[in-house]
């Protein structure tokens, strides 16, 4: 059909015709059987498709090339007879004369850096019990979740972690892992265990470009927003990335000893945007996948290059496969999605559906940033803020307001919020206690859509934001009992909250990257969890400790009723206290008959009077365990610290 410009592929593209003609159900990928292997490819626009075969993952020379079979919808095909476990493979996609080779989009093993696409029977795969492991029951009152990278979680040499198994998918499953080996302050998965999280949320865990498997990782680092392959995961996490099958192994191996833990596992995904334009997805079918400008130029909405053209039949089919595959395949128990509102709604909205049609895939969370990374090409309805009434009641959004409202602007390192005392923010703080429900900010939506958050792996950590405020010249190693007190605070406003508590690993011990507001690519030092830092504020962490347990006895917070922060009263303090009243829900088994919260910003203590009845002081704001010693009951008043966060439940 001769050469086509990028302008008439985007015409062709967007044709009612190319998306009758070409629109696929069916199964893509390698689908393995001990007799056989069938290769599925989607390459509508190919003049002729082949198979490479590969011994090794790399640097070997290639063993045959066979022509794969055109069938309907663009559809190509081939099988490969006898047991192909373990061989690896490429395709040769020739479109309009140009021919490239190219690893399979649905590839669910591969080699190194993830050239060569690999078959794998995926059953010799699990690990040992892998098929009696279970997505933990975790209900909406005990949601919270803990963002890392693999590598950040055991990177630190004090972590007690063996060395092989440091920045790796299987320091996850060592147990009893305590600071330098002192068998007295737990570090890793022994620590979270004592945190009380519900869900460890994994930043990039599939195949991305930006780490050289190849190489030694020493001084290499990278947070892996750069997706190679969607269908399996990095091989730099793996304790061989050579062979394809290790990787697959341990990161089950992690997922397993998570839930056997008692953790939810939530997946950061990336399908917004990949590596590079050269990638799986461009190759087989050229500038399908990716949004186009009206000259067919790509659309930037990433800031990476390129944007996921979700709104397309056979892409939005290739998300919800894959998101698919790792729900089944990985026994994933949740979905983050990186720059959200690339989306189209109608594609997040049948993710969801089809996430649910699994057993137990109502349980699957769904949340992500409701914005983009630039101006992009999606001409309809986007997953973003504006739109959240259109998106199903159980896709979260990551809320900004509350965010910025309690510690400040986060691209103004300067900008002071709530919790610093800037003038006239206790109007918000009210409104993001509610999760933004009694507030005109946000369309309609369920109190558990929101996703209240103070810091997440972009811009600065909270203790590095709240010395910024502070202090020209930070000393962020300091302890700086203001700051100690401030953080408590804004843990204490988010926690009481409505809505899914967020945290970034390591804010609960004041984790410090020395002011670095976006540390994507620096070295692993400044990235690490310095797990010496968890035994210094130990008492951080044990506030957190506290608040995560004590909401869980409250499950009111976590409620999904669109209509349950209507109950909230709030009390009418002097400027900038904020205070309010929340009965619980009859029946739902909570400890208290109400919760009663006030906020204190300023540097001095105030005295505040209690709503009639008897109150006993479940936390200070500085111990959050008020409410497992010998009950503290006060009637009529109380006195609330400076810089805290203070709760009473009515007995």
């Amino acid at each position: 059909m001769g050469t086509m410009t990028p302008a008439q592929r985007r015409a062709l593209y967007e044709s009612a015709r190319f998306a009758r003609e070409t629109t696929y159900n069916g199964p893509l990928g390698p689908e393995y059987t001990p007799a056989g292997t069938r290769l599925r490819l989607w390459a509508p626009t190919a003049e002729q498709a082949a198979v490479n075969l590969y011994r090794k993952g790399h640097d070997s020379p290639c063993i045959g090339t066979l022509p794969l079979q055109r069938g309907p919808q663009g559809v190509w095909s081939i099988w490969l007879p006898g047991d192909q476990h373990g061989h690896y493979y490429t395709f040769t996609v020739t479109v309009d004369g140009v021919a490239r080779e190219t690893g399979d989009p649905y590839a669910r093993a591969g080699g190194l850096n993830g050239l060569r696409s690999m078959i794998v029977d995926l059953a010799r795969t699990a690990p040992a019990g892998w098929e009696r492991d279970v997505r933990p029951v975790i209900p909406p009152a005990r949601r919270s979740v803990w963002e890392v990278s693999v590598r950040d979680f055991s990177q630190d040499a004090a972590s007690g972690v063996r060395p092989a198994w440091r920045g790796k998918f299987l320091a996850f499953t060592q147990t009893g892992t305590t600071l330098h080996g002192d068998g007295i302050h737990p570090t890793c998965l022994n620590y979270l265990k004592r945190l009380g999280v519900g869900y460890v949320q994994l930043m990039p865990i599939f195949d991305f470009g930006s780490v050289d498997e190849a190489k030694p990782l020493l001084r290499q680092y990278n947070w892996g927003y750069d997706p190679t392959n969607y269908n399996f995961p990095e091989g730099s996490y793996s304790t061989d990335p050579a062979r394809g099958e290790v990787r697959v192994r341990e990161c089950k191996e992690m997922i397993a000893a998570l839930h056997a833990a008692g953790i939810g596992v939530i997946m950061d995904v990336v399908y917004n945007h990949m590596y590079r334009y050269e990638n799986v997805l461009n190759n087989t079918v050229p500038d399908y996948f990716f949004r186009q400008n009206e000259d067919g130029s790509l659309s930037n909405g990433s800031g990476c290059g390129n944007e996921f053209a979700s709104e397309r039949p056979m892409a939005r089919k290739y998300m919800i496969d894959s998101l698919l595959y790792w729900a089944q395949e990985y026994h994933i128990d949740g979905f983050r999605f990186d720059l959200m509102g690339l989306y189209d709604v109608d594609t997040m909205n049948a993710a969801r559906a089809a996430l649910d049609a699994l057993p137990g895939g109502r349980d699957i969370l769904m949340y992500g940033e409701p914005w983009q990374g630039g101006g992009s090409q999606l001409h309809r309805y986007e997953a973003n803020k504006a739109n959240l009434a259109m998106l199903n009641e159980r896709i979260g959004i990551f809320c900004d307001d509350t965010r910025d409202t309690i510690k400040g602007g986060c691209f103004n390192a300067r900008e002071p919020g709530y919790v610093e005392g800037r003038p006239g923010s206790f109007w918000d703080i009210g409104g993001a206690v509610a999760a933004w429900c009694r507030s005109d900010r946000l369309p309609p939506h369920a109190p558990s859509q929101i996703v209240n958050y103070v810091s997440a792996h972009d811009n600065f950590t909270l203790w590095d934001k709240l010395l910024l405020v502070r202090y020209e010249k930070p000393e962020f190693t300091a302890a700086d009992g203001t700051a100690l007190a401030q953080n408590r605070l804004a843990a204490g406003i988010y926690l009481t909250s409505f809505g899914l508590p967020f945290l970034q690993a390591g804010e609960e011990f004041a984790r410090t990257k020395k002011g670095k507001g976006n540390s994507y690519c620096s070295s692993p030092a400044l990235n690490r969890l310095d797990w010496e830092r968890a035994e210094k504020y130990h008492a951080l962490v044990d506030y957190y400790r506290g608040l995560l347990a004590l909401r869980a006895r409250f499950p009111r917070l976590s409620s999904t009723d669109p209509h349950a922060p209507d109950a909230l009263y709030f009390f009418s303090l002097e400027q900038p206290l904020v205070g309010w009243q929340l009965p619980a829900q009859w029946d739902d088994g909570a400890a208290w008959q109400a919760l009663c919260v006030f906020y204190n910003p300023t540097e001095t203590s105030k005295a505040v009077p209690l709503p009639v009845g008897r109150w006993q002081m479940l936390s200070d704001g500085i111990s959050s365990s008020l409410w497992r010693g010998p009950a503290r009951v006060y009637e009529h008043d109380a006195v609330l610290m400076p810089y805290s966060a203070t709760i009473f439940g009515q007995i």
